[in-house]
């Protein structure tokens, strides 16, 4: 029999996100607002979380984009640093760890999972994990999920799926995951259809 096991999103699950803590801290380094500035990203975000631009030609095109003044690295950090850590998520996969295997699946790009992997405690529970850049393709698509269980053996039955996305959300039952569509406010339901379903696992 397979083995069951979780597969989660990382953004506005894992950890929480604030692009306006990056636009703010830029604006101050380059003559566009905080209001509009991250508007000058659209051309190269969806590229560079494809895989199609690595994170050297991202951070020089963002550059000459918005005019940063500063050096690369400094735009790295006003990049990365726009994370924290869902606290209660930590403590419900706390509980978990070495009951079952955990794994990421995220639509992300070089410079956001080398940081958040390195910085937040709550990466340690996992695994590993399939990523948009690396893989070439992104969720909501069916290609990213069949390649993650194929990468990650999941049997899509035994794995609880979680995403904050109603788009991923629909793709992932699609193809036999047991789901949870999360939201920060929604953390109580998360924790007892995930209680319920390692009690049908066999997990207890």
């Amino acid at each position: 029999m397979s083995r069951p096991a979780l597969l989660s999103d990382v953004g506005k699950v894992l950890i929480d996100f604030d692009f306006s803590i990056a636009a703010r801290r830029l604006a101050e380094r380059c003559d566009h607002p905080a209001e509009t500035v991250m508007t000058l990203f659209d051309g190269i975000k969806l590229p560079y979380e494809d895989g199609r631009m690595d994170d050297a030609a991202f951070v020089r095109e963002a550059i000459v984009a918005t005019g940063f003044r500063g050096s690369p690295a400094e735009f790295e950090m006003i990049w990365c640093e726009i994370f924290a850590q869902n606290e209660p998520m930590y403590a419900t996969l706390g509980a978990l760890a070495g009951r079952l295997p955990m794994f990421l699946l995220s639509n992300t790009s070089g410079l956001h999972k080398d940081y958040f992997l390195r910085t937040f405690p709550v990466f340690r529970l996992f695994l590993g994990g399939v990523y948009s850049y690396s893989a070439g393709c992104s969720k909501p698509g069916e290609e990213i999920f069949l390649k993650t269980i194929a990468e990650l053996d999941l049997d899509p039955a035994r794995t609880f799926y979680i995403d904050d996305l109603e788009a991923n959300i629909a793709t992932a039952a699609r193809l036999g995951f047991q789901t949870f569509h999360y939201s920060f406010a929604r953390h109580p339901q998360l924790q007892a259809e995930l209680d319920g379903w390692l009690t049908v696992q066999g997990i207890g």
